[in-house]
């Protein structure tokens, strides 16, 4: 009963598995194909990455989208970790529930009502302020940052609750303060977690569609609202061509956050080992 169980549960998996990854593969393959038209396979060809190389428009998209990333993801991570510290290292405070709440509401709000409350919010402050002027590079990095942290903050969360206190009270104990106890023991420790959330919120800025689309102006296409636009008017060969370098740099980030990620765990456990080596 039990193998039958435990067959049943591998090949759902397997097929889970490959209902998610066979269109990327599809993708991948079709981007190398010398036809014009996507469904017919017309021979091996590096042709279409060529003529994505040589678009001006698409480049234009990568260097706005990397722009606008590399700022979300390194915003977010400051604030995610000052959000995360407070949550865990500052126990109960005053508000704590409802900060909490907040925090992660970005998480399961809809995108839709996310980038259409960001699109209210910016026409009442130019209506106000007189700012933004235009809707563009900088609506979008305040739109991304603002569901982005709520990423960061959780993976902080998540990894301060597991590393626990002891190092920390022990350095207080010998008398550092509290700004040296976080630079020299906090921090180190959450150098993983600070580097996958940072490649977190990289990558959930790069795929963002739906609140950039809404905050957004003439003039300032991010590359999803790009491929987006392509795709409305026909597929074309050279959209498998982006995306299948996107897939690779996606694979690329996850990868070095899994590798970083598994080290701190296994010099973790090698911590702990050596301590009750000590007590023992």
């Amino acid at each position: 009963m039990y193998s039958r169980r435990s067959r049943f549960l591998t090949i759902m998996l397997i097929l889970g598995l490959a209902f998610f990854y066979i269109p990327m593969i599809m993708v991948v393959i079709y981007s190398f194909n010398d036809s014009k038209l996507v469904p017919v396979w017309g021979g091996w060809s590096v042709r279409w990455y060529q003529v994505l190389f040589e678009s001006e428009e698409v480049w234009s998209a990568v260097a706005l989208s990397l722009k606008i990333a590399f700022i979300n993801a390194t915003c977010a991570t400051i604030l995610g970790t000052m959000a995360g510290l407070a949550m865990v290292r500052f126990g109960r405070f005053k508000g704590r529930t409802l900060f909490g709440g907040m925090l992660v509401a970005p998480l399961v709000m809809p995108e839709v009502i996310t980038g259409l409350s960001l699109l209210v919010m910016f026409i009442a402050l130019n209506q106000l302020f007189g700012w933004p002027g235009e809707r563009g590079f900088t609506t979008i990095t305040i739109a991304h940052i603002t569901f982005s942290l709520a990423y960061v903050a959780v993976t902080i969360q998540a990894r301060l609750t597991g590393m626990g206190e002891t190092l920390e009270e022990a350095a207080a104990d010998l008398g550092a303060k509290p700004f040296k106890v976080l630079t020299a023991i906090t921090l180190p420790r959450l150098t993983p977690a600070l580097v996958s959330g940072w490649l977190l919120a990289f990558t959930l800025s790069l795929d963002d569609l739906v609140i950039a689309s809404f905050v957004t102006g003439p003039g300032a296409n991010t590359l999803p609202i790009l491929i987006f636009s392509r795709i409305r008017t026909g597929l074309r060969p050279d959209i498998n061509a982006l995306a299948t370098i996107i897939i690779l740099a996606v694979a690329i980030c996850i990868s070095i956050a899994a590798i970083l990620m598994f080290r701190q765990q296994r010099a973790d456990m090698l911590d702990q080992q050596m301590a009750a080596r000590e007590d023992t």
